[in-house]
This record gives C-alpha cells, structure tokens and sequence, in this order.
C-alpha cells in the first residue's frame, strides 16, 4: 500500500504538470485574445494549420528542422554507440575513466558557455578559420556564423561534441551486462577484437539500440533551444529558424498565441506518429519495441 501511495502521488504530479496543460493546445483552434480568455475567445477550426501550410517562411523552418534532426539522430545516435564500444577494449582502467572524464565534460558545461566557445573559435580572428588559412586550405579567413550553408554541419559537429560521451553511458552499462565467457570462447575460436565486437557486442546490447532508437526518432523534431538561438544571427536565419525557435519568437516576441499553439500541437503530433511508426516497424523487422 506505501508503494502504491508513492506512486499516485508521481502519477497525480505527472497529470498536474504534463497532461493538463495539454488542454491549452484548444488555443490553436482559436483566434486567441488574452484578455477574453481560453473560453471565451472566437473558435476558428482548423484555419491556423491551413496558414502554417501556406506560409513560406514555417515551410522552411520545417525543412531545417527535419534536416538538423535527422543529422543529429545520424551522426550523435551511432558515434554514441561506436564510442560505447571502442572505450569497452580499452584494456586500462586509468586509461578508460580518462576517457570517460574528458568526454563526459562538454555535457555538464551550459549551451551559454560551450556556444560562446564555439563562436570565438569559428570567427574570422578564431582558431579555426586561421589555422585553415595559414594551412591553404581557403583562401582568407571566414566568419564559418555568416555562412548559412555551414550551419547544417556546424550544429552536428557541436552536437556530437557536446553529446556523445554522456549519450555513451547508457551502452557502456549494457557492454558491462555482457556474459564473459561469451568472449572467452571467441578467443578460443580465434576470434580478433573487431569480430567480437561485431559477433557478440552489438548483438548482445541490440535490445538497448532498438529503444533508444525509437526514442530517438520520436525526438527528431526538438533540435534543441538553446544551442540553436545561441549560435543563430540574421545571416544564417534561413538555414537556423527551426520550430523551437520559431514558437518562441511568434508566441512571446509577436504574442500570435494561436499560432504558436498550432505549430507545438502539429509538431506533438509529428513526434507521436514517428514514435509509432519507428515501433511498428521495429516489431515487424526485429519482434522488439517499446511496446
């Protein structure tokens, strides 16, 4: 009975703060006033999605979302895992907590300082743009933020940075789980380091890749907030605008509520139905899934 009272007080605050406020998304069907409130302002159906579809501007913030997404789900999901599996053959255990300390660090320092980092560094004065000219490879310095067709790579590598050694552990935990004689019968067989990996690793920790990959998908939408406005100028807008970013400056810098509703609501929708689909198709190809 304890335990069950522990867990209605998670559930009651879980319903209080995740599914109540659900019910601020009627706004989006609404030409939304705040001074007439949730109920009474004028209901208006579905005009603000068919506005969202019309609109360049959200069309493109959709295209860089997607974009910024799918790179991050490429490049963070899988160097997450090689990183997992490469530091499990480290031998020395000094070596290996060296490891873990140096690549775990990025994570705990803020969007603030690590973005304020990046941007010194990719200035026309940084280390990066003067290393490369002084090496030839371009002709003069750059300013890589006034670039917008460098912003796609640009938030991939500070996302990798910044995530792959704490977006490791979850793998490193599910490795430590792996029965040893498994690999003591590989040696036996005259099995080498990559083999093992490839034969018993990934196979013994697929069930822990296969969630974490439906999570993954599911959240392929939220490129994050912090990161993007930080490194985001009006020369590389169009290439920078996603949906975190964009909700927030029509919601509270223009205060086009209804709006910005419509754009959370379909991207929630969007998030759920990759969700199901990445599970269906999860079930289907390899009889695992979240559910």
């Amino acid at each position: 009975k304890v335990l069950v009272l522990w867990a209605l007080v998670f559930f009651v605050f879980g319903f209080i703060f995740y599914y109540l406020p659900l019910g601020g998304w009627v706004i989006g069907f609404q030409d939304y006033k705040p001074k007439n409130g949730l109920f009474g302002s004028q209901f208006v159906g579905f005009d603000k999605f068919i506005q969202l579809f019309s609109d360049v501007t959200f069309l493109r913030t959709l295209r860089n979302t997607l974009c910024m997404g799918v790179l991050n789900l490429a490049f963070c999901f899988v160097t997450a895992i090689a990183f997992a599996i490469l530091l499990n053959e480290v031998k020395s255990n000094s070596g290996k907590k060296v490891v873990q300390t140096i690549s775990y660090l990025p994570h705990f320092l803020s969007w603030v300082i690590f973005g304020g980092i990046v941007l010194e560094m990719l200035m026309p004065n940084g280390v990066i743009s003067v290393t490369l000219y002084k090496l030839g490879v371009i002709p003069e310095p750059i300013n890589f933020m006034a670039k917008g067709e460098y912003f796609y790579a640009i938030y991939t590598i500070i996302s990798v940075i910044k995530s792959v050694g704490f977006g490791s552990i979850l793998y490193v935990a599910a490795i430590t789980g792996i029965d040893q004689e498994l690999y003591e019968a590989a040696t036996v067989d005259g099995c080498g380091r990559f083999q093992k990996m490839w034969y018993i690793t990934l196979p013994c920790i697929s069930g822990t890749i296969v969630i974490m990959l439906i999570f993954q998908i599911s959240s392929i939408l939220n490129t994050g907030y912090e990161q993007i406005i930080l490194l985001q100028n009006s020369l590389n807008l169009a290439f920078s605008e996603t949906l975190d970013t964009y909700v927030y400056k029509i919601g509270i810098a223009q205060s086009r509520y209804s709006y910005a509703a419509a754009v959370g609501l379909l991207k929630s929708i969007l998030s759920v139905t990759l969700m199901l689909l990445a599970n269906h198709t999860s079930k289907k190809a390899l009889g695992r899934g979240l559910f």
